[in-house]
């Protein structure tokens, strides 16, 4: 009977039986050889996944018909180039019952299982499930059996059911424990993007970028004010109001606000560099609309960006002098500063002043800023003598040497106006009281000039000889009101007299100093003494 088997593959599948006539070793070594399952590059195709524990129970002769009706494949020989474990004989059967899975009866289905031409001296099991197509069965023949094509899906069985190869399959056993592309399936190639694609790409995460960052500097902006700043010096001119108590910061904030600094960063930066940024004194300066923080800081520092007017009051200046020399440094009309003195009560002179202004703006060197009015001037003249008042105690030392504030101040005004020597200041003030005392008049010719509106080396025998209440050589006691501005000397003078009986001073020397005596014909020789030497002391 002729073999059915196709040429070049006779002997391949069939099994060692005692019919063939062929000894096992003898159809062992007859079988082609083929590379191991692990040699890469020279396998064809990976071996079955299942196939290790279908083949490793066959160490006896091959098992008989497949227990399953409509399953006639039979596990594929075991490859030549593996060694076989001595294993006990299976029985009939079981080798089959391990090898079939839930789906083999599907598989069956779709591939045609059974429609096999028997092979005369083939076991029946090894050729169950093969095509009587050559090229079909060269398919199952490289895959190892129909186990792979179960394993495989559909794809691979419509790719055979059209004779077309099935693709090479990339195993655990090959390159790893899991094939190449995630899938147990055959690996395929990537798609290649396109170009226009990956600009599109490269567009999107450039906008990505740019927006982050300058959403990020937005942000940044809202949080903490970003460090902006003018360039140069900048241009116009801006008056800028420092108020006292103001910080780094405060100040940085106003010259943001008035237009001077683009922001706050650069002008705090730049004044804490430098040490002298913690003296800039309260006013109105004159800066610039958009200048740098450091210019801005620059000018602050000068002097001569400060706008004020600075106004020297001499100790002894009546209130005239005083409204005068004010009206001329600050530019003011002088009669805005006497429409001021109409309502004294607005300028905040204290209660046992009786409304009277003379003697209580303290003599002293004030900074008026250039929205400063003429009330607001006064009033802080007057609020320096209340401050120089409560610090010597004024109220409560008066009460202790038995005179009235008002009474003290006048006594030193009039101090004020008879020497320019500190040192003389207490003799004048016992002199004085000593006077007081007695009920002689004071003779101080300074009161007498102020009630004419003189200077007291203007006056004549004429004037001497006036009915005025200033008029101390007629009239015995304190003139009505303060004559000048006493400094803080003279108060205390008034305050603390010295002791003694002393009654009489006059002039003896150039430099203003006066010689004091309690003799009345002592008094007469120095007054010889200074008409001689032409002080002006009179006859």
């Amino acid at each position: 009977m002729t073999d059915p088997t196709p040429p070049g593959r006779r002997g391949r599948h069939a099994s060692p039986d005692s019919s063939s006539g062929v000894p096992a070793s003898a159809w062992l070594t007859s079988m082609p050889s083929r590379p191991p399952v692990g040699d890469k590059g020279i396998h064809p195709g990976p071996a079955p996944r299942r196939r290790r524990a279908v083949d490793d129970q066959r160490t006896g002769p091959m098992p008989g018909p497949v227990a399953h009706a409509g399953d006639q494949r039979s596990p594929r020989p075991r490859h030549p180039s593996e060694p076989l474990p001595d294993l006990p004989p299976m029985p009939a059967g079981a080798w089959s019952r391990l090898s079939r899975r839930p789906d083999d009866a599907a598989d069956d289905a779709t591939v045609g299982v059974g429609a096999v031409p028997a092979v005369p001296g083939a076991d029946p099991d090894e050729t169950a499930g093969h095509s009587a197509d050559p090229h079909q069965w060269d398919d199952a023949d490289s895959l190892g059996g129909l186990d792979v094509l179960g394993a495989s899906g559909s794809h691979d069985v419509r790719r055979r059911r059209r004779g077309r190869r099935a693709e090479p399959e990339y195993h655990a056993d090959e390159y790893g424990d899991e094939p190449l592309g995630g899938g147990r399936g055959s690996s395929r190639p990537r798609r290649r993007r396109s170009p226009l694609g990956v600009v599109l790409s490269l567009l999107v995460l450039a906008g990505l970028v740019a927006g982050i960052f300058y959403g990020g500097r937005a942000l940044i902006g809202l949080v903490n004010p970003a460090s902006e700043d003018f360039p140069g010096e900048g241009t116009g001119s801006v008056e800028v109001r420092v108020s006292s108590g103001d910080t780094l910061s405060d100040i940085a904030r106003t010259l943001e606000a008035e237009g001077v600094i683009a922001s706050p960063g650069p002008f705090v930066d730049a004044a804490e560099t430098e040490p002298a940024a913690t003296g800039i004194q309260p006013g109105v300066y004159a800066l610039r609309s958009q200048m740098s923080g450091a210019a801005a800081l620059d000018l602050l520092l000068d002097p001569a960006s400060r706008m004020i007017s600075r106004v020297t009051i001499p100790e002894g200046f009546t209130m005239r002098a005083v409204l005068d020399r004010l009206a001329e440094t600050t530019g003011r009309p002088v009669a805005e500063f006497e429409a001021a003195v109409v309502d004294p009560a607005a300028l905040g002179l204290p209660a046992y002043a009786g409304g009277q202004l003379e003697g209580y703006l303290f003599p002293a060197t004030y900074e008026f800023e250039p929205d400063d009015t003429p009330v607001d001037m006064l009033r802080q003249m007057v609020g320096q003598f209340t401050a120089t008042a409560e610090r010597l105690q004024l109220e409560q030392r008066a009460a202790a040497v038995g005179r009235t504030p008002a009474e003290i101040v006048t006594v030193a005004s009039m101090v004020q106006s008879e020497t320019r020597l500190d040192e003389e200041r207490a003799d004048v003030a016992q002199v004085v009281y000593n006077r007081l005392g007695q009920g002689i008049p004071l003779g101080i010719d300074a009161a007498l000039a102020y009630g004419l509106g003189k200077n007291g080396n203007d006056l004549t025998i004429t004037d001497l000889q006036t009915d005025s209440p200033y008029n101390t050589r007629t009239r015995a006691g304190l003139p009505p009101t303060p004559i000048s501005s006493p400094g803080e000397a003279s108060l205390e003078a008034a305050l603390a007299p010295s002791a003694g009986d002393l009654l009489y001073y006059v002039l003896e020397n150039a430099d203003g100093g006066h010689f004091f005596t309690a003799d009345y014909a002592e008094f007469q020789a120095a007054r010889a003494r200074c008409a001689a030497a032409g002080l002006g002391c009179g006859g």
